[in-house]
């Protein structure tokens, strides 16, 4: 608790009069740090600070890296939080201690008295918040756009596996044109024609780096840190993230294996609107990314890049065996490893992969789109997402759906605002049998078979055709005795029949004991975001009750 006498050391509070100052000391929250502890996180709501003692520093998260800003360093007497409180913003970046600090912490109502109350401490406070607004306007404009940039000559085909890794990882990045600005092509690239260059943070690859390569140039995660932990998690989607979150938050040690993205297919949604808590809704790229931040603050590490090729049992639980020989040990285990986009099936698909063809997410390829003709063939949630997305770039999007229309698998929601939508049509009871295109896709083909009617043939000029009719599992590099459903498809709790030991298998539970499983991969799980991280949370539960049985025995 303050005294008077200390808050007045402060020139914000020297301008009370004595007794707005005694009431201060009797409700401001005394917050107190050690050297290196944070104040506040980049994205938190905000309160409003002043330094008594001590020095702070602002760190922000510019492109996924922390950066701390140079001449943003706090000293005693100076505040902060009056321009996300007067704006009603979060904080723009996060603050950390560097030395031992005491703080005043008043909350939104109490600053609101103080720039009421004392005409000198509001004009203080709105005399440093023309400052900073400055301040923050010259970091903005000094900040780089991009982290990575690629120049080549194909835009369609160059480095797609990293495209596609960044995409995913919500990695800004930059496409160069060699031939129409060569003057911006870095010193030392090859003029072949079919060798594009990328930098990343300025380091040069003169050859197409590895999606690895480019994760570690970017210094994500990559490998293990350790040899063992308490729960390997295979899948770093919604019910891995939330497995993550709350294995690390509750002191289990916790490695996340990913060979893509944070998120898998949900972090590709442009939008989730059916989400607890997001009135507004959330894109699945803020989503999982926030799920993200949450798992690596509280201690999990997610080795990106990476997948698990082989489990085997041993006396401390389960070898994982990743890609590149690299292994692990984990007392426990917990499968989430999603599903893959099932594939067309349509002439001319292979060679036009990625050349306007595309399996998932649009939200990337958006930007592409604008003026242009697309095909969506599904009829999900996923499916009528991308549509409404789409619909703000392209001149048409259609709806390719083998049934009758969208009531048996879509929500209504999204049904209403697709009928809402001029530019998106539903093509229904028909399917795509074909694509051409020379470099890249022209034209489709679909076939329309209606009721009692004759098979139709239709042609359209198409510029892009995203894909999303479906997933199916991939689970056969699992021992072959974790049982699985005739499809792939994980089975687990009630409904195992090959369970050998003599208690009950937890729900979640697989064949192999201590071998856990959560979200789509699971057999008769629900194919919703909010299921799979609910999924991802029971999980936890239960994987320390095991761990509790495995300490008794």
């Amino acid at each position: 608790m303050f005294t008077p006498e200390e808050l007045r050391q402060a020139e914000i509070f020297a301008c009370l009069d004595e007794a707005a100052c005694a009431r201060l000391a009797q409700t401001v929250a005394d917050v107190r740090l050690k050297p290196g502890e944070w104040l506040a996180r980049q994205g938190e709501s905000a309160w409003f600070y002043v330094l008594l003692d001590g020095r702070l520093q602002l760190v922000g998260d510019v492109l996924g890296k922390p950066v701390e800003f140079a001449g943003y360093e706090l000293k005693e007497g100076d505040f902060l939080g009056e321009v996300p409180l007067l704006l009603g913003t979060p904080f723009f970046a996060s603050i950390r201690a560097q030395a031992p600090c005491r703080l005043a912490r008043l909350d939104k109502q109490q600053f609101h008295h103080l720039i009421h109350d004392s005409n000198e401490a509001r004009t203080i406070i709105l005399q440093t918040l023309g400052e900073r607004l400055l301040l923050v306007q010259e970091r903005s404009m000094s900040l780089p756009a991009s982290r990575v940039f690629i120049f080549g000559r194909n835009r369609d085909a160059d480095c797609q596996d990293v495209c596609a890794f960044l995409s995913a990882n919500r990695i800004p990045y930059e496409w160069v044109d060699r031939d129409r600005y060569p003057e911006q092509v870095p010193p030392g690239v090859s003029d072949d024609p079919d060798c594009p260059a990328v930098t990343v943070d300025g380091q040069l690859f003169i050859k197409p780096p590895t999606t690895r390569e480019v994760a570690e140039a970017l210094q994500l995660q990559t490998k293990p840190n350790r040899d063992s932990y308490d729960l390997v998690i295979v899948g770093a989607g919604p019910a891995g993230m939330a497995a993550g979150v709350y294995g690390s938050s509750e002191g289990l040690t916790v490695l996340v294996v990913e060979r893509c993205a944070a998120g898998g297919q949900a972090g590709t949604s442009s939008r989730i609107e059916n989400y607890l808590g997001f009135p507004e809704g959330i894109s699945g790229e803020d989503l999982t990314g926030r799920g993200f931040k949450q798992a690596t603050r509280f201690g999990a590490e997610v080795a990106l890049t990476r997948s698990v090729e082989k489990l085997t049992p041993s006396s401390e639980g389960y070898v994982c065996e990743l890609d590149g020989g690299q292994t692990v040990s984990a007392r426990a285990v917990l499968l989430a490893t999603g599903v893959d986009w099932r594939r067309l099936q349509a002439k001319g698909e292979d060679r036009l992969l990625c050349r306007g063809i595309f399996y998932g997410a649009a939200r990337p390829e958006a930007i592409n789109m604008v003026g242009k003709k697309v095909f969506i063939v599904g009829g999900g949630n996923s499916a009528g997402q991308a549509a409404m997305f789409l619909s703000s770039y392209a001149a048409e999007v259609k709806l390719v759906v083998r049934g009758e229309g969208l009531k048996l698998s879509m929500s209504q929601y999204l049904i209403d605002q697709i009928a809402s939508k001029s530019n998106i049509e539903t093509l229904a009871l028909t399917q795509v049998v074909s694509a051409d295109g020379e470099n890249r896709l022209e034209r489709i083909k679909v076939r329309v078979q209606a009721p009692n009617e004759i098979e139709k043939i239709l042609s359209y000029e198409a510029d892009a055709l995203f894909v999303m009719i479906g997933a199916d599992a991939n689970t056969s590099w699992l021992p072959a005795e974790l049982e699985r459903d005739p499809r792939g498809y994980i089975c687990t709790g009630r409904e195992l029949t090959t369970w050998k030991l003599a208690r009950h298998p937890f729900p979640l539970e697989t064949s192999l004991p201590g071998v856990f499983c959560a979200g789509d991969v699971r057999h008769n799980s629900i194919k919703r975001v909010s299921s799979g991280v609910g999924e991802g949370s029971m999980a936890i539960a239960f994987i320390h009750h095991y761990l509790a049985l495995q300490e008794e025995t």
